[in-house]
């Protein structure tokens, strides 16, 4: 992806989260500079536990039509989980435009609720995972959707409409777009490292392949290591 274009993508969806009465945390807005300066003093945290923008591709330079774009508000990390203590959660800002779609696929450790916080019906392809974490092509999936329990079959579409969610649990192959229109999408999870735990089902990178074609609007998670360095 072109950096212009991702700062075409995070001035476009901010206004959209916007229109829905959302507003993102102040670092949000941070320059790269400012970024750089914040993280060296009170907020390592940003940069150590991967909040902020998120826009990818998968590696794939189809962003319209293979792509999603995340905001990470809050998380917390492995060593929070183990000792007991500290954020124990994470949750992320999402928005699936209509065909764009997130491919399919699953995580290790992090079960999550995926919420259609407005706009147009996010859908949902789901599968069961085997014994070795594979996708299981016979086997029933069962959700919970705001409490109710739903089994399907494998590979049936769940369809969300502004309000309703879904919990998706580790042993969840999932993949999902937007139809009818642009969906405005909360993730509430526990903590999240996007960096090892998404497992995808067709050989794919998690992030983009960004060409520097002008300076950064704001810095992308994807971007802290060469701006800002490795966490210690």
């Amino acid at each position: 992806m072109k950096r212009s274009d991702v700062n075409e993508i995070i001035v476009q969806s901010d206004r959209f989260i916007r229109s829905f009465g959302t507003v993102l945390p102040p670092f949000a807005y941070w320059s790269p500079e400012q970024m750089k300066v914040r993280v060296a003093g009170d907020s390592a945290m940003i940069r150590d536990h991967m909040m902020g923008w998120d826009i990818t591709d998968y590696g794939q330079g189809n962003f319209d039509d293979l792509g999603l774009f995340l905001f990470t508000a809050r998380n917390g990390n492995q060593a929070n989980v183990q000792g007991g203590m500290g954020m124990l959660y994470a949750e992320k800002v999402m928005i699936s435009h209509e065909n764009q779609v997130s491919p399919m696929h699953r995580h290790n450790l992090k079960t999550e609720d995926i919420i259609n916080k407005g706009g147009a019906t996010l859908v949902l392809e789901l599968f069961a995972a085997d014994g070795n974490g594979a996708i299981d092509e016979n086997a029933p999936v069962s959700v919970l959707s705001d409490g109710r329990r739903h089994t399907m079959a494998a590979g049936e579409h769940l369809h969300l409409e502004p309000g309703q969610s879904v919990t998706l649990e580790p042993d969840c192959w999932h993949a999902f777009w937007g139809k009818g229109g642009s969906v405005l999408i909360g993730e509430v999870s526990n903590v999240n490292d996007d960096r090892t735990d998404n497992i995808f089902r067709d050989p794919i990178g998690r992030f983009s392949d960004i060409q520097e074609d002008c300076d950064p609007l704001h810095l992308l998670v994807s971007d802290y290591d060469k701006w800002l360095g490795r966490p210690g």
